[in-house]
């Protein structure tokens, strides 16, 4: 019976560890075992062991137990499916909100804002400068007809068809699938409806989107999108060139910012003082509403319109009307500041 008495009490401490082990256990997945409350950047290598991770973890200070770590993730299953990838953790997480994170692949995703407008060549610069590879690298994908065939675009590259919007991005995403989510949010944002009323108005696709483009680099305030629209409506309908500096300016190569007469009498494809109807191609990434604008113009009678130096314009029916405008906003202005 001696030894009963000096088990019993061995077996109670046992057991007593034992049921603090699981009451820890249990307790372990909700409650931060982090050493600070800091931001942390972790990359998770494709391949990479669970207990490397949980190590890398330790050394960042977002946990500070390893072996509880692993200990969790083999109960619940989960340390075989961790997800390789960036991924952004805070030092206010639960090793369950850690590990749920890490399995599900939420990586950190960075933002790559497309404005309106845009040119192809701007476009390649945003999504470079936001880390996802080089400039010309994806202005050569944007420009190449191969790749404009492969995202069903009508055209020889795809000017006009990113559509500008803000994206998130993993880092690491190739500018292949980049460009395939830009011409995708395109397609989405042209309805049935819009396709309809392209054919009504006896346009394809590609001119719509090309007006459009040029209704875009045309407008300062929003408002005025319709108008400058039924302009260019009213032009092509009874055969006028359209007259729109941006045209021209896109078709000059390497422009300081100074247009000057030369380059208005200048043969280009782009430039609408010389050609007649639409340039070949759009100029630019035009945005939902010029879009809209281009397939349903306000109904005006307006023939012209000139930049009253505050972001809007005075449109006119006539040249009379036109002439007296320019005098009004421009010339006096010019004679002011000279």
């Amino acid at each position: 019976m001696k030894w009963l008495k000096i088990t019993v009490p061995i077996l109670l401490v046992v057991l007593a560890g034992a049921a603090f082990a699981i009451y820890e256990m249990t307790r372990y997945p909700d409650t931060v075992d982090a050493a600070h409350d800091k931001a942390h950047t972790v990359i998770i290598a494709p391949g990479e062991g669970f207990s490397a991770t949980a190590r890398k973890l330790q050394a960042l200070g977002l946990i500070q137990s390893p072996r509880k770590f692993r200990l969790f993730a083999r109960i619940n299953g989960s340390h075989r499916q961790i997800q390789a990838g960036e991924f952004q953790l805070y030092g206010t997480m639960t090793p369950r909100q850690i590990l749920d994170t890490l399995v599900a692949g939420k990586v950190r995703l960075y933002r790559v804002t497309i404005p309106e407008g845009f040119t192809l060549r701007q476009i390649a610069q945003t999504v470079s400068r936001a880390g996802f590879g080089d400039t010309d690298a994806f202005f050569n994908l944007a420009t190449d007809p191969a790749v404009a065939t492969e995202q069903q675009v009508p055209a020889q590259t795809l000017e006009g068809y990113l559509f500008p919007d803000t994206y998130h991005f993993p880092r690491g995403f190739s500018q292949e699938k980049i460009i395939a989510a830009m011409t995708q949010r395109f397609r989405d944002a042209i309805s049935d409806s819009w396709q309809s009323r392209a054919e009504a108005l006896g346009l394809t696709l590609h001119q719509v989107v090309t007006l459009a483009s040029i209704i875009e680099k045309e407008t300062g305030d929003p408002a005025e999108r319709p108008l400058i629209a039924s302009v260019f409506h009213n032009r092509l309908k009874k055969g006028m060139r359209l007259e729109t500096d941006p045209t021209v300016i896109y078709g000059i190569e390497d422009f300081d910012g100074n247009l000057t007469r030369k380059h208005l009498r200048t043969p280009t494809p782009y430039n609408t003082y010389v050609i007649k109807g639409l340039p070949p191609g759009p100029i630019a990434s035009p945005g939902h509403a010029a879009l809209e604008a281009a397939l349903y113009p306000a109904e005006t009678d307006y023939l012209f319109f000139v930049s009253r130096k505050d972001r809007t314009h005075q449109f006119s029916s006539n040249l009379k009307d036109h002439q007296e405008a320019v005098r009004k906003y421009q010339l006096r202005r010019r004679r002011k500041s000279s």
